[in-house]
């Protein structure tokens, strides 16, 4: 570096040895040092070798504030507040180095700090150094736009860190440079910035399940094209393997002349809302499907929405009930019903269930249980009411039903109390002894419980005459020993229990004397019916053949009762008993109408 001249040996103190050095430089050179050091835009002045500013331009005393009487003479040290900066650049200056915008600070008269930067070098002589020459450029302005964008850029960069949203930038050529610790925490791995390229996940794959090259994802397409991606999902999974669906924003970041230089992405994260999506088809599917009639309205009564169940309970389609009043279901003398059920739901309180009836499209009437609660906003308003009703014509018709079994019940138990204490008052008369009196008062009550079975398990609806026969002969053994054959009659409960007992006592005869206690015999069982209309008769014979010689069943006892007179009586026919060599047979005639069931004999 050249040396710069000095002509004004006032403003040096008079120092014969910058004179010098001027006047040698002046010697080879036309140009005008003085007017150059002195008038000119840098602050420049020299210092000598152990510190002291032997001179100062304009610009200098300028910068600083200072009148050259305050300035010259004294060392430099004095006016940078960072005394390990001068050390240096003096340290620097002795061993010879030069110095290029060396970035430093000067305080001013006025005690305010200039930002500058200094380019300095030595004039040495002999290997010694005389004095250093100093240009100070001012660059207070430069470092508080330093500074500022500093801090604008601290503060967008806080800003981007603190955003729930997951964000990160790319290079033009998709090398992440940025990312926010939102895009960290959804894509579940720290992303190498300078290194990763397109996107911050770890894998990547379309939302059919197809995996998806990063180079080839939304990002790298924004890039390669140069325009912003939209409306294009993907799913990513973590190192973890964890999936999670998101919808990509990248956007190319271009310069003031419209060069491309990067690009931004912004990652929404879908499983929340994939979440409330699924769990809105999973009850739209279960509304749709209920059986129930699940209704919403608003504040106005007008319907809002219609399932397949209120279509099916009221007759008209969705089409046909959406944007009308939903008092078109109320018959009229319940319409007073709706306002209270509108001023319960405004105060946000839910209707209990209960029961009311209701208009069909078709004007006929339903009975129907209601529950009503209020339907808020995303804000938690009240908007309106789902009401959901199910019909209970099945339900009343059931209750009603139950009562008339009970009361059949009841009436047919004091039926076969009567008949128990029948049994016990006949079986007592006939007993030889104590023990023989339980047991045939045991198995005579057995075969009533067993009739009584099949008619519960027929729901006291009847029994045919196999079902009654098998289940009264199956006790004794060698019921394939007995055939049966004849039309499909349902016996009604009424029959049901004293066939029961006819049967009973009959098998319990051929177990004893007949062909069920042997090995030889056969038993038929028949039935038929005979005339029209209400005079059609029921026959039914039960006959023994080839079995052992039977004595009697016991004339006057209580089967021959049983037999004879009330079996025959129940159903308001007749009975009849012929003995024959090897076996018996028993006929019963009535008209059909008090054996078969009919709709009258089933409860209602």
């Amino acid at each position: 570096m050249n040396e710069l001249p000095h002509a004004n040996v006032v403003a040096f103190k008079e120092s014969k040895s910058v004179k010098a050095d001027t006047e040698s430089v002046k010697a080879d050179t036309d140009f005008d040092y003085q007017d150059f050091f002195e008038n000119g835009a840098l602050a420049l002045h020299l210092v000598s070798a152990d510190g002291v500013i032997l001179h100062a331009n304009k610009a200098e005393l300028d910068l600083l504030g200072y009148p050259a009487e305050q300035y010259i003479g004294r060392h430099i040290g004095e006016f940078y507040p960072d005394r390990d900066v001068i050390e240096d650049i003096l340290g620097r200056l002795t061993r010879g180095e030069k110095i290029a915008r060396y970035p430093a600070r000067l305080r001013a008269r006025d005690g305010s700090i200039k930002h500058v930067e200094i380019t300095s070098s030595g004039n040495f002589r002999n290997g010694e150094l005389i004095n250093t020459r100093c240009f100070t450029v001012d660059v207070s302005d430069l470092q508080r736009a330093r500074t500022e964008l500093t801090r604008v850029d601290n503060t967008h960069r806080q800003i981007l860190e603190g955003l729930p949203v997951a964000l990160y930038t790319t290079d033009q050529h998709g090398t992440i440079t940025y990312y926010n610790r939102a895009a960290a925490e959804l894509a579940g791995r720290e992303p190498e910035v300078g290194k990763d390229k397109w996107c911050v996940t770890f894998k990547l794959f379309t939302p059919d399940g197809k995996e998806l090259p990063h180079d080839e994802c939304p990002m790298a397409i924004a890039l390669k094209e140069n325009r912003p991606v939209r409306n294009q999902e993907a799913v990513a999974q973590r190192p973890d393997g964890s999936f999670f669906p998101f919808l990509p924003f990248p956007t190319p970041i271009r310069d003031e002349g419209g060069n491309l230089i990067g690009a931004v992405n912004m990652l929404l994260d879908l499983t929340d809302r994939h979440r409330a999506e699924e769990a809105r088809f999973h009850l739209s599917a279960i509304v749709d499907s209920s059986f129930d009639a699940i209704v919403s309205k608003d504040l106005n009564t007008i319907i809002k929405s219609w399932n397949h169940g209120a279509e099916r309970l009221f007759g008209y389609t969705a089409d046909q009930a959406i944007g009308r009043s939903v008092t078109m279901l109320i018959p009229a003398d319940h319409q007073d019903e709706e306002p209270r059920i509108l001023e319960r739901i405004r105060r946000g309180e839910r209707v209990e269930t209960y029961e009311t009836i209701r208009q069909r499209k078709d004007g006929s009437l339903v009975p129907v249980s209601l529950t009503v609660s209020p339907v808020r906003n995303a804000i938690g308003q009240i908007i309106g009411a789902s009401k959901i009703a199910r019909d209970i014509t099945s339900a009343r018709e059931n209750e009603h039903r139950i009562r008339m079994l009970m009361r059949e019940v009841n009436h047919r138990v004091k039926n076969q109390y009567s008949v128990i204490l029948s049994m016990i008052r006949e079986t007592n008369k006939r007993a030889q002894t104590p023990a023989d009196f339980e047991r045939e008062v045991r198995e005579r009550i057995m075969a009533l419980s067993r009739s009584h079975d099949l008619l519960v398990t027929g729901d006291w609806k009847g029994v045919t005459i196999f079902e009654l026969l098998l289940s009264q002969a199956k006790p004794f053994g060698n019921e394939e020993r007995i055939s049966m054959s004849g039309p499909t009659i349902i016996l009604s409960p009424n029959a049901v229990q004293y066939l029961g007992i006819a049967f009973h006592e009959l098998a319990t005869n051929s177990a004893k004397y007949g062909v069920l206690s042997g090995n030889e015999g056969q038993i038929s069982v028949t039935w038929k019916t005979t005339g029209s209309g209400a005079s059609r008769l029921f026959h039914l014979s039960w006959t023994e053949t080839d079995g052992p010689e039977v004595q009697t069943i016991g004339e006057g006892g209580f089967g021959t009762v049983v037999l004879k007179r009330v079996a025959p009586e129940s159903v308001g026919g007749k009975g009849n008993i012929e003995y024959g060599p090897h076996g018996i047979t028993w006929t019963l005639e009535a008209p059909l109408a008090g054996v078969e069931t009919s709709l009258g004999d089933e409860p209602t």
